[in-house]
């Protein structure tokens, strides 16, 4: 075995790339950078019917985004099944696997009513010899106990008899997916394996392939806590958001995504936001817990705007280019300075950046967005809404521009209509800006102009009329 650890990401290209396969591909990066050691990637394509180039494409382009590079790969498992299948053969050549043609029906058939799950080794003495319909099968020795020593679990033994012989060749002789997986992990010379808590049950079949192929220094075996949602329940694809590609798609930054996966089953001491430098010092594979780990959006949120916040603001602006790109106003109608003096202002109030053109869209449309429910809940049920659109227009029209005079005009409104400056702000910003909420009133109005902001308040008056 070699000498300096060697971890690797073995994921199936089946569909997108799951927030549990990005924080398993985390943990063997910051184990493998932390200890100056090897980081693969290894596609295991081997199930040809459910296998897709563009689950592929999701898996380098998911990594990359998140900043996880790899040393060796990316390697297709299927590119190697002669060197699996010729290890399925030498078993069965020293007695330690066999031919098997049963069926599934004829299994179920034998099985007496509260049996055991699973093969019950019909045809383990029958003596096959490989034919069509038929399965190799690894025999599995019994009596005995297979223990897993787990640096998050400790020893978890598993009895042999609980374990079915398992297929190691398909009938058509292509490899499954545990004989692939080992043989690969051999060849590749993987010193520590670490991945999700669905793949304990396996680890005792692995390890009698290790055994029997006659390769006594086993890799580690770390098997991290399961991600389950607020229900407590496994996170899962049909129910759950779990997509890393939805998440950038929506304008999370990879830092952020990073740092809350980090925190899914382990913690530092002190603080929760860290860079991935501090992460690779801080990381210890050890401190891994094993309950299952509750992935809450709402934090992951929280996360993504402390590190939105924290950009340089040109940062900022570069970020959101391609949201921008796809706002809801003609392209000729963009203002590059109108959203550069906005962009301090919106940057303090967003979560994810596709949350950015709902922000600044009324610079960029003739007239303002918005709804009825925002117009029923700012303007129609809004005290003395008429009064304050009137005074806020007159003053508008002639006062200083700049957001300190602006909001002395709305101050001044309020005040002679008997009305907290909250109050009068109401109509005024649904007036200006179609919504309820958004960026600062008062720079909002700057930045839109006098003009466009004394007809929005006519208009207003108007409809209200």
């Amino acid at each position: 075995m070699a000498s300096e650890v060697r971890v690797r990401l073995a994921p199936s290209p089946t569909g997108y790339f799951h927030v549990g396969t990005a924080r398993t591909a985390l943990y063997n990066w910051l184990y493998a950078r932390r200890n100056h050691g090897v980081f693969i990637l290894r596609i295991e394509d081997t199930d040809r019917d459910r296998n897709r180039q563009e689950g592929i494409d999701g898996i380098i382009s998911a990594m990359k985004w998140l900043g996880l590079d790899w040393d060796e790969g990316p390697f297709f498992q299927s590119e190697y099944a002669e060197r699996h299948r010729a290890a399925g053969l030498r078993l069965h050549a020293e007695g330690r696997a066999y031919y098997c043609d049963c069926t599934r029906e004829q299994v179920d058939a034998r099985k007496e009513k509260g049996a055991p799950p699973g093969y019950d080794g019909y045809c383990a003495d029958r003596g096959l010899e490989p034919g069509p319909g038929r399965a190799l099968r690894f025999r599995v020795q019994r009596p005995g106990k297979t223990t897993v020593s787990d640096v998050i679990r400790g020893e978890v033994s598993f009895d042999h008899d609980a374990i079915e012989d398992f297929v190691l060749l398909k009938s058509d002789g292509l490899p499954l997916f545990l004989l692939a997986n080992v043989v690969d992990d051999m060849e590749m010379n993987v010193t520590h394996v670490i991945r999700g808590e669905d793949h304990l049950t396996n680890t005792p079949k692995a390890l009698m392939l290790w055994e029997a192929l006659g390769r006594g220094n086993r890799p580690v075996f770390a098997h991290l806590p399961l991600l389950v949602n607020e229900k407590r329940q496994k996170l899962s694809k049909r129910r759950d958001p779990v997509a890393v590609e939805d998440y950038r798609d929506q304008g999370y930054l990879p830092e952020a995504m990073v740092n809350y996966l980090a925190l899914l089953g382990w913690s530092p001491v002190d603080r929760e936001i860290l860079s991935l430098d501090d992460l690779v010092v801080e990381f210890r594979l050890e401190e891994v817990n094993n309950s299952p780990a509750f992935f809450d959006v709402a934090k992951l949120r929280h996360f993504n705007g402390e590190y939105i916040r924290a950009l340089p603001v040109g940062r900022f602006i570069d970020l959101c280019r391609p949201w921008l790109e796809k706002g809801p106003w003609p392209p000729e109608a963009f203002d590059e300075d109108a959203f550069v003096r906005m962009a301090p202002l919106v940057q303090e109030r967003v979560a994810t950046l596709d949350e950015v053109p709902a922000m600044v869209d009324f610079l960029f449309l003739d007239d303002p967005p918005g709804d009825d429910a925002a117009w029923d809940k700012g303007v129609a049920r809004a005290p003395q809404a008429g009064a304050i659109l009137g005074a806020v227009g007159a003053g508008l029209a002639d006062c200083r521009w700049d957001a300190g005079s602006i909001r002395q005009v709305i101050e001044s409104a309020a005040e002679a209509n008997g009305l907290k400056l909250a109050k009068a702000q109401a109509p005024v910003r649904v007036a200006i800006t179609g919504r309820t909420v958004g960026p600062p009133l008062f720079e909002s109005i700057e930045v839109l102009g006098r003009e466009r902001a004394v007809a929005r308040l006519e208009a207003a008056l108007r409809r209200l009329a």
